[in-house]
């Protein structure tokens, strides 16, 4: 059975021009998902390492965070949780670059949670798949995001051009993710995908599969 994600609403676009972003030590987001998969970060790392600090600066501009920021003005990061951890785990020191799509008139965890669960903001599944867990369990770091196989398996199954992105559908991999988690597929992990991958190519361009936003066929 496909796990039951929520409805979301999507996410709003970057604004136009870099005076619309605002820099975040990426230490200080909070995170809104559970997960992410092992093998993206792996890769995104190894990116980051041959960059000059220069170059990261300027490619994080490129693509800014969306953030809903509370009135203290502590940020939520619905997006690029991936791209920043790879990045927190080799500069502690990090900013990146963001755009609010949600300002708050309150501080507390729990109504700004309820303001992230009624847009779809959140994914509340672990790396098992089992869930949805309360959002009180949501980490307070991206360092304490645990590994999700399948959402390695899906941001593969990307790189091969196998399904297409959907950068304004909130946790849209994981979406995916879990359509692939009711079928059958090899035992694998984040860092062996090998034995899945045949598998899952094909499921994902199956007419099963084309529901799903990213659907290539």
């Amino acid at each position: 059975m496909v796990l039951p994600l929520s409805p979301y609403d999507p996410l709003p676009p970057p604004p136009e021009g870099p005076d619309s972003l605002v820099e975040v030590a990426v230490a200080e987001l909070r995170p809104t998902q559970l997960c992410i998969g092992l093998a993206e970060i792996r890769q995104r790392q190894a990116e980051f390492a041959a960059e000059s600090r220069k170059e990261r600066r300027r490619y994080l501009r490129r693509k800014p965070v969306p953030l809903v920021r509370a009135r203290s003005g502590t940020h939520w990061m619905v997006d690029r949780h991936h791209r920043l951890r790879s990045l927190l785990e080799i500069e502690p020191e990090a900013t990146a670059f963001g755009y609010v799509v949600l300002q708050l008139p309150h501080d507390h965890p729990q109504l700004v949670l309820e303001a992230l669960a009624e847009r779809g903001w959140l994914y509340l599944h672990d790396g098992r798949g089992q869930g949805p867990w309360p959002p009180e369990r949501l980490p307070q770091s991206l360092l304490e995001l645990e590994d999700d196989p399948y959402r390695s398996l899906v941001w593969k199954l990307k790189q091969e051009r196998v399904i297409a992105p959907a950068p304004l559908i909130p946790f849209h991999e994981f979406r995916w993710g879990a359509w692939l988690r009711s079928r059958c597929l090899p035992p694998f992990s984040s860092l062996c995908l090998g034995p899945a991958l045949p598998a899952a190519r094909a499921l994902a361009r199956s007419a099963a599969a084309s529901r799903l936003a990213g659907w290539k066929g």
